[in-house]
């Protein structure tokens, strides 16, 4: 007899829940940045130096770090992996709100940190709502249309929030902000319970049970896994800051208006990252992650190099084409890749968990690197360091390349 709650062994997801988790995609993409593109200048019109900015955006990460892999082990243990997408959403828009109340040191940092605590959770819950959903076989095709439409909604909540910037002040960011929260909650409830098989969410086989998972330890011993984390780190220390620099870098040269620049900077980069998103899914299929992973670790080298050439209005578009092309890929590949490690060991949640922890580290040290590099020397030095770190990342998956080709390798009857 099937235990309450689970769907029979090998259905395929109704049109509802994947009606619902897409949607949920479009709408928790605002949700999740909220503030974060524009704070940074949104405190520099406030009085804020360069460097404290790049220190609360580093104090949130840091955060976020240390609780994103037993997020992901809370995920795998749990079968209300719902709930912890909406009680992120209703945690991420109270603490966003703190920074227009007050733009005191310690109030921003404890919203930064705040923030990054109750999003912690997120990539892991509907990375493991994906996958028992769609199952191993399903995840990669699943997954790459919930990306895409991620973007869009970054797009969309990007374009309104410097259309509303502009329009009416940053106040409004803030409501817009929350507007889309309340739809990712709402989106959340509309996936069925029934549809989501919580033992293929942790990447269980087809009649395992929680108790066959297998121990951290696996964590430690797959290489694979440890080279994917190790370059991810290296990636996200040169990019997570290069987006936040370069509008800052456009308006202090006085090439643009402040919320609208942002704005394009998103805009720009999320678009290129849907179309990267269906294109990540496609060669995925057809020819493993290992490639897609490699295109997207050649791109940042190029990106820094571009940025550090051109700051101007226009320069916007080569830089944040080569962003949507290197973060595209890689929201496909990466959640992919993770899965396909584990599958069948049980700790699939708390892998994505781990690995986003190490990016953490990078993307926590990147702001407070750049940010102090563009202060003693420049914007366009620290582009040029930005991008040379990620060098490291494309070494490292050329050395490992045929144990992470064979890791990442397409499965025969994927997404059938």
């Amino acid at each position: 007899m099937l235990a309450w709650g689970r769907p029979p062994p090998g259905r395929r997801p109704d049109a509802r829940a994947r009606t619902a988790l897409e949607a949920l995609n479009f709408f928790m993409a605002d949700m999740q940045a909220g503030i974060g593109p524009f704070l940074g200048v949104f405190l520099q019109q406030r009085g804020w130096a360069t460097g404290a900015i790049g220190v609360v955006m580093t104090l949130g990460g840091v955060a976020g770090m240390l609780v994103t892999a037993p997020a992901g082990a809370l995920v795998d243990a749990t079968h209300r992996k719902r709930l912890y997408v909406i009680l992120s959403g209703l945690f991420t828009v109270l603490a966003s709100s703190l920074i227009w109340l007050s733009q005191g040191f310690w109030v921003v940092a404890g919203s930064q940190i705040a923030t990054a605590i109750a999003g912690a959770a997120i990539g892991p819950a509907v990375a493991g709502v994906t996958l028992g959903i769609a199952r191993q076989r399903g995840f990669n095709r699943q997954n790459g249309r919930n990306q895409a439409f991620n973007h869009a909604g970054n797009v969309a909540g990007a374009a309104l929030s410097g259309f509303l910037g502009w329009k009416f002040g940053f106040a409004a960011i803030f409501w817009l902000a929350a507007a889309f929260g309340v739809l990712s909650i709402v989106s959340v409830l509309m996936i069925p319970r029934e549809a989501v098989d919580d033992e293929a969410a942790r990447g269980l086989e087809d009649g395992e049970q929680d108790g066959e998972a297998e121990g951290w330890a696996v964590l430690f011993e797959c290489r694979p896994l440890l080279v994917l984390a190790a370059s991810l780190g290296l990636f996200h220390l040169g990019n997570a800051a290069m987006l936040p620099l370069y509008g800052l870098a456009v308006v202090a040269a006085h090439k643009g208006e402040a919320a609208s620049t942002v704005a394009l900077t998103i805009v720009v980069a999320q678009s290129v990252m849907v179309l990267a998103s269906l294109v990540a899914m496609r060669v995925a299929e057809n020819r493993g992650y290992w490639l897609v992973m490699l295109i997207t670790f050649i791109a940042l080298p190029v990106r820094g190099l571009v940025a550090a050439s051109v700051i101007q209005g226009w320069g916007v578009y080569p830089v944040q084409v080569l962003d949507g092309v290197g973060a595209g890929l890689q929201s496909v590949a990466v959640p992919g890749l993770v899965a396909r490690i584990l599958s069948g060991t049980g700790r699939v949640n708390v892998g994505q968990g781990a690995v986003m922890t190490v990016q953490g580290v990078g993307a926590a040290l990147s702001p407070a690197l750049g940010g102090a590099i563009a202060e003693l020397v420049g914007y366009r030095i620290a582009f040029v360091c930005l991008g040379g770190v990620a060098v490291g990342s494309l070494l490292l998956w050329l050395a490992f390349r045929d144990s992470l080709r064979a890791a990442g390798a397409a499965p025969k009857g994927e997404a059938a």
